[in-house]
C-alpha cells in the first residue's frame, strides 16, 4: 500500500477486531426513533393537513363577495420550527409525504441557495411542479413543454399548464390514491419554502406580487419553514405584500420537549436493554445543548454509542431481551465464562460471597451461568424499580424553586446515575422544601406517582397500596376540618368585638404557636410522605455500579464516543505529520522525540523542519534542508542514479510536500518576498 502522497486519496487503516453482529438492536433503535418521531409530529401535521384543505375549500366558490376578497389573499402556514436546522429536512421530507397522501400530488419544496433571482425560482417551481406527476404518458406528451418552459419559465405558462393538467385528470380519476388524496377537481399547489430566512427579499416580494394576481387560476399555498420567528415575515416584506398573504402560525415541538420524549422512551425504559453512563450522556446532552440542538445527530450519538459497546465488548451477546439472555448464557464459551469472572463487579460480587460458593463461581461453568442467570434478571428487576422512582422523584422535584435536583428528567437521571443522590446538597434543599409543600401541591404530586407506580402491576405493589393510604388521610383530613369548622362556627356564634380585644387574641395566638412545638396533624402525615420517598430513594435510586454484571447492558467509554463526536483535526493532523507511526504503524517510521527519520513520508519531513522556522520560510534553505534529511541514510545504489537525476527527483519530491502543506493551510504565498512563504500555523498543532 503506497501512501507517499497525501493528494492521491484518503488511506483507511481498520483495526483487527473481531466482527460482532449488531444489526438488530441498530434495527429496533432506527424504528423506534422513527415511529417516535412520527407520533410527535402527528399533531403539527395534522393541523397543517386541516389548514390546506380549509384553504384550499373556497377555490370555487368566486360568486361570494368574501371569497373574492379572500382569493386575493395567498393562503400561508408560517411554520416555526426552531433553531435545529440539520433536523429540517426530515421534518419537510415527512410533510410532503403527508400532504402528497392527504389533499394533493403537487408539492415542490425549495431552498435559497437554488433561487438566487426570480429566474431561477421560478425554473426550479416548474422543474418540480412538473415531475410529481407519476403518469409516464403524460411525462412523455409533456416532454417537449418541459423543455420550453425551462428556457422561458412565467406565472401565465404555469397557469396554462395546470388547467391542462386538471382538465386531462379531473374527470378520470383513474387510480384509488388519487380518490383518497384530491377531493377536489382542482387540487392545490403546495409551495414549501425550506429556509424563508435565507430567501432573497426581492424574489420574495415579485413571486408573491405575481402570484396573487394568478390566484384565481392557480390555487397556490405556501408553508414558510422559519427557525427564528415569524417577525421575519414582516422584516423581509413590505407591508404591501405582506397584505397579500393569509397568514396562519403554526409552532413545531421543542427541541427539549423532543430530546425528553426521545430519552423517555428509550433510555428510561426496560424495553430496550442497552444503557449509557452518565458520563455517555453528559457528552450527548452536552453537544445537544451547547452545539446544534439537533435531534438527529443525538440519535446519531446514540447509535454510535451501541456499535462502541456491541464491538468492544465481548459480552454485549447478553445484552438483549431477558429470555433471550438467559438461552445465550447456556451456550457461552469458556472464554466468554472467564470474561465475565474479569468483570469488576462481578469479582466485588464474588468478593462478598461465602468461600465455599467462591470457589464454585470461580471453577465450575455451570454454576457461573446459572448465578449469571440470576444476576442479569435482579439488574432487570433493578432497572424496573429505578425507573418507577426516578419518575416518582421527578414529580416531587420538578415544581420546587429554582429546581435543585433539575427541571428536566435527564437531569435527575444524570445525577442518580453519577453518586448516591441522597449525598448531595441539592437532594437536602430538595427535602426541606418539600417539608413546605401545601396541602394541595402533595395530593396532586402523590396521584401523578400513584399513576406512576399502578402502570407497572408487578414492580413496588406495597408501594402504590402506601400512596392509597396517603391520599385517604389527606381526605380524611378535609373532613375533619370541615366538621371543626361547623362546630366552631354553631358554638361561637356571631360575638361582637372591637379592634383592641381582636390584636389582643391575634397576638396570644401567635406567643402560643411560636412557644409549643406541637405539629398539626397535616404537618405529621407531610413529614410521613416525605420521608417515604426518601426511603424510597434510597433503596431504589442506587448507582448502576453497584449492581454486578452492569457492564453487560452500560456503555461507559465516553473518551472514546468524544473523540468521534468532538473531533479535533487540527490536533489529528498535527499528529500524523509529527509522528507517522502513531496511524501507519510501521517499526521503520518510529523515531525519538525531536529527531526526522529519513524513512518517513515527504510531507512529513517538510512538516518538522517548517515547525523549527519563524513567521517567513526561505524556500532555498528549507529545500537544503529537505535534501539534507533525505540523503543522510541514502547511501543505497550510489551508481543506479547520478547526483543530478537525484537531487532533480529530490527537488521534485520537495515541491510536492511544499504543495500538500500549502493544501492542508500550513503555509501560503506571500508578496513580501518572492523565494519565501508565509507560515500560517503556530504552536505546534
Amino acid at each position: 500500500m503506497a501512501t507517499s502522497s497525501v493528494s492521491k486519496g484518503c488511506f483507511v487503516f481498520k483495526p483487527s477486531f473481531k466482527k460482532r453482529k449488531i444489526s438488530v438492536p441498530i434495527a429496533w433503535l432506527s424504528l423506534h426513533v422513527a415511529q417516535l418521531q412520527e407520533e410527535l409530529n402527528k399533531n403539527l401535521f395534522d393541523s397543517l393537513i386541516e389548514f390546506l384543505r380549509k384553504s384550499h375549500s373556497g377555490f370555487h366558490k368566486s360568486s361570494d363577495w368574501g371569497c373574492q376578497i379572500k382569493l386575493r389573499e395567498i393562503p400561508t402556514a408560517a411554520l416555526i420550527l426552531g433553531v435545529n436546522v440539520t433536523d429540517h429536512d426530515l421534518i419537510f421530507r415527512s410533510l410532503t409525504e403527508a400532504i402528497q397522501s392527504n389533499v394533493t400530488h403537487y408539492v415542490v419544496s425549495l431552498k435559497a441557495k437554488d433561487c438566487p433571482d426570480i429566474k431561477h425560482f421560478l425554473q426550479k417551481f416548474v422543474t418540480q411542479l412538473t415531475d410529481c406527476r407519476g403518469d409516464v404518458k403524460s411525462k412523455e406528451e409533456e416532454s417537449v413543454q418541459v423543455t420550453q418552459k425551462k428556457t422561458h419559465c412565467s406565472m401565465d405558462l404555469l397557469t396554462t399548464w395546470y388547467k391542462t393538467i386538471t382538465k386531462k385528470t379531473g374527470p378520470k380519476m383513474p387510480s384509488k390514491k388519487r380518490i383518497t388524496s384530491s377531493q377536489w377537481h382542482c387540487p392545490p399547489v403546495v409551495l414549501i419554502l425550506k429556509d424563508m430566512e435565507s430567501f432573497s427579499t426581492k424574489v420574495l416580494q415579485d413571486f408573491i406580487i405575481i402570484s396573487s394576481q394568478h390566484l384565481h387560476e392557480f390555487p397556490l399555498i405556501l408553508i414558510f419553514g422559519i427557525a427564528t420567528s415569524p417577525i421575519i415575515i414582516h422584516r423581509l416584506l413590505p407591508h404591501a405584500v405582506s397584505s397579500l398573504l393569509c397568514i396562519e402560525l403554526f409552532q413545531s415541538l421543542s427541541c427539549k420537549e423532543h430530546l425528553t420524549t426521545i430519552l423517555d422512551k428509550l433510555l428510561l425504559t426496560t424495553q430496550f436493554p442497552f444503557k449509557i453512563s452518565e458520563k455517555v450522556l453528559q457528552v450527548l446532552t452536552n453537544i445537544f445543548l451547547y452545539h446544534d440542538f439537533s435531534i438527529q445527530n443525538f440519535i446519531k450519538g446514540l447509535q454510535l454509542s451501541l456499535l462502541e459497546h456491541f464491538y468492544s465488548q465481548p459480552l454485549s451477546v447478553l445484552c438483549c431481551s431477558l429470555p433471550e439472555a438467559k438461552k445465550r448464557i447456556n451456550f457461552l464459551s469458556v472464554n466468554q465464562c472467564e470474561d465475565i469472572r474479569r468483570l469488576p463487579s462481578f469479582r466485588r460480587y464474588v468478593e462478598k460471597q461465602a468461600s465455599e460458593k467462591q470457589v464454585a463461581l470461580l471453577t465450575s461453568e455451570r454454576i457461573l451461568k446459572v448465578e449469571t442467570q440470576s444476576l442479569l434478571e435482579n439488574l432487570h428487576v433493578y432497572h424496573l424499580n429505578y425507573f418507577l422512582v426516578l419518575r416518582c422523584l421527578h414529580n416531587f422535584t420538578s415544581s420546587l424553586p429554582k429546581y435543585p435536583l433539575g427541571r428536566q428528567i435527564r437531569e435527575l437521571y444524570c445525577a442518580c446515575l453519577e453518586k448516591n443522590i441522597w449525598d448531595s446538597e441539592e437532594y437536602g434543599s430538595a427535602l426541606q422544601l418539600l417539608r413546605m409543600l401545601a396541602k394541595d401541591e402533595l395530593m396532586n404530586i402523590l396521584k401523578k406517582c400513584y399513576k406512576v407506580f399502578n402502570s407497572s402491576e408487578k414492580q413496588l405493589g406495597s408501594t402504590v397500596k402506601k400512596i392509597e393510604e396517603f391520599l385517604a388521610e389527606f381526605q380524611n383530613l378535609d373532613d375533619a376540618k370541615e366538621e371543626e369548622d361547623a362546630s366552631g362556627s354553631q358554638s361561637k356564634g356571631f360575638q361582637k368585638t372591637d379592634l383592641y380585644h381582636l390584636q389582643k387574641s391575634l397576638l396570644e395566638m401567635k406567643e402560643l404557636r411560636r412557644t409549643s412545638k406541637k405539629q398539626t396533624k397535616f404537618e405529621i402525615l407531610r413529614e410521613k410522605v416525605v420521608n417515604f420517598i426518601d426511603c424510597l430513594v434510597r433503596e431504589y435510586l442506587l448507582p448502576p455500579e453497584t449492581q454486578p454484571l452492569h457492564e453487560v447492558v452500560y456503555f461507559s467509554a465516553a473518551h472514546t464516543l468524544r473523540e468521534h463526536l468532538n473531533a479535533s483535526p487540527r490536533i489529528a493532523l498535527h499528529t500524523a505529520l509529527n509522528n507517522p507511526y502513531y496511524y501507519l504503524k510501521n517499526e521503520a517510521l518510529k523515531s525519538e522525540e525531536g529527531c526526522i527519520p529519513n524513512t518517513a513520508p515527504d510531507i512529513c519531513i517538510a512538516y518538522k523542519l517548517h515547525l523549527e522556522c519563524s513567521r517567513l520560510i526561505n524556500l532555498v534553505d528549507w529545500s537544503e534542508a529537505f535534501a539534507t534529511v533525505v540523503t543522510a541514510a541514502e547511501q543505497m545504489d550510489g551508481n543506479a542514479t547520478t547526483s543530478e537525476e537525484r537531487n532533480e527527483i529530490i527537488h521534485a519530491r520537495f515541491i510536492r510536500a511544499v504543495s500538500e502543506l500549502e493544501l492542508l493551510g500550513f503555509i501560503r504565498p506571500t508578496k513580501q518576498k518572492t523565494d519565501h512563504v508565509a507560515r500560517l500555523t503556530w504552536g505546534g498543532c
